[in-house]
């Protein structure tokens, strides 16, 4: 019997798919990786090409956390007030929105 939690393996078969993903990305990459980073994090950013543009991938090495984001969604970034940035700080690994699968499965 293995001792494990409810989920477990779908937890782990998506962070392999997630994974893969992220091996497939940076086998596009154009140019050395930037790396940004303090006493709180450090961030790793590489330009992807994708059959839909360019993409930077944004990674933090020590939680695994990345996305991939395109030209309009990091312009959507200008357009956040500071508050955005510290309740995104202040509820780690979360989202702002609620998914739209999360509320159908609890309908």
């Amino acid at each position: 019997m293995t001792i494990g939690w409810e989920g477990e393996q779908e937890d782990a078969d998506s962070a392999a798919r997630a994974e893969r993903e992220r091996q497939k990305l940076l086998e596009h990459a154009r140019g050395e990786p930037l790396v940004l980073g303090n006493e709180f994090s450090e961030i790793r950013i590489t330009k992807v090409e994708t059959r839909n543009g360019a993409r930077l991938l944004v990674e933090s090495p020590r939680s695994g956390q990345w996305i991939a984001l395109c030209p309009l969604e990091l312009e959507a970034l200008t357009w956040q007030q500071t508050a955005t940035f510290s309740e995104m700080i202040g509820h780690p690994f979360g989202s702002l929105v609620e998914d739209e699968s999360s509320t159908e499965d609890d309908a």
